[in-house]
């Protein structure tokens, strides 16, 4: 996955993540949003075939990018628990 850092603040975000699309950008955002300290979590695609724009904003001095990271672990964890509960 490659990611390309547009914009990076205190307290705002905005990246472009290549080559995904709608599944997991809306689950991403799902997740980010269940952080307390997050103001807006959004994502554009602004064409068919383009790659999804995501803007992290928090409320406060938390990290955007630290929100981000925390919220793609806890995706991961998520992921991971799912395959062992397919696997018996």
């Amino acid at each position: 996955m490659i990611v390309k850092v547009l914009e990076l603040e205190s307290n705002k975000a905005r990246l472009v993540i290549q080559g995904e699309g709608h599944t997991f950008m809306n689950a991403l955002c799902d997740e980010i949003l269940r952080d307390p300290s997050v103001d807006v979590a959004k994502y554009i695609i602004e064409f068919q075939f383009s790659d999804p724009e995501l803007l992290v904003t928090t409320k406060g001095k938390k990290d955007p990018a630290v929100v981000i990271r925390d919220a793609c672990k806890r995706l991961s964890k998520n992921c991971d628990k799912l395959i062992k509960g397919l696997g018996k």
